[in-house]
């Protein structure tokens, strides 16, 4: 997969924005090695043709900054994408919040966006079998708004990153579901759209990428729909 698409970012500072973004997706320990394995081929062999390294691995603040730089657009394009990743699966971990806290500060990046986003630490958005998850009052959802504004401010300008992002952020929302056990309700999941307070970034991020891809790069996309 090719595109005739002038990128702004060289392929070093794509091969260290793509681990980046695998260091996020794998903080919290949801994948497993065959899932890790699955991942890394995609990006090595699909997202990111014509960028040689030996192997694929998890980035340091320190490696990640001296490629993207420090308080650069580039670096706060790549923390969008970051945030954006790690709430993809509609649950914000405390491990990731310790990784973003971690390229924030390397990356010289404000950090009072992610202590909007901490308020989701509060309210974990994953169901017991007995206890439903509370949502987010008011007031955290109102704070989250500068967020917002400033994810929907993401600029996609590179092909390997848009496609990185239609891979990783679901293609619909997850269907709401009862959990049933002896043939008794116990709880009710509700749909993905109605659990993430950012989820309406998620699908206009996923839409802005799959439209760069189409308009900008001449790419088929019917296989990321």
């Amino acid at each position: 997969m090719t595109s005739t698409v002038q990128s702004p970012y060289s392929s070093e500072q794509i091969a260290a924005w793509l681990r980046g973004l695998l260091t996020i997706a794998w903080a919290d320990g949801n994948f497993d090695t065959q899932e890790q394995e699955f991942i890394a081929s995609i990006t090595k062999n699909e997202l990111a043709l014509g960028i040689k390294w030996d192997s694929l691995e998890v980035i340091t603040p320190e490696e990640l900054a001296a490629v993207l730089g420090k308080g650069t657009p580039t670096a706060e394009n790549f923390l969008r994408t970051a945030v954006m990743v790690a709430i993809a699966d509609g649950t914000y971990s405390p491990s990731e919040d310790q990784v973003l806290q971690q390229f924030c500060q390397a990356l010289e990046q404000p950090q009072n966006l992610l202590e909007a986003l901490r308020h989701t630490l509060e309210h974990p958005q994953q169901v017991t079998p007995t206890i439903p998850s509370p949502g987010l009052t008011k007031r955290e959802i109102a704070a989250l708004c500068p967020l917002r504004d400033w994810l929907d401010g993401l600029d996609i300008q590179d092909p390997r990153v848009a496609r990185f992002l239609c891979k990783m952020i679901p293609s619909q929302c997850a269907f709401e579901r009862d959990v049933t056990l002896f043939g008794r309700k116990i709880v009710h999941i509700p749909p993905m759209c109605k659990v993430n307070p950012l989820y309406e970034q998620l699908v206009g991020l996923r839409f802005r990428a799959l439209c760069y891809l189409a308009d900008k790069c001449g790419e088929d996309v019917s296989a990321y729909i």
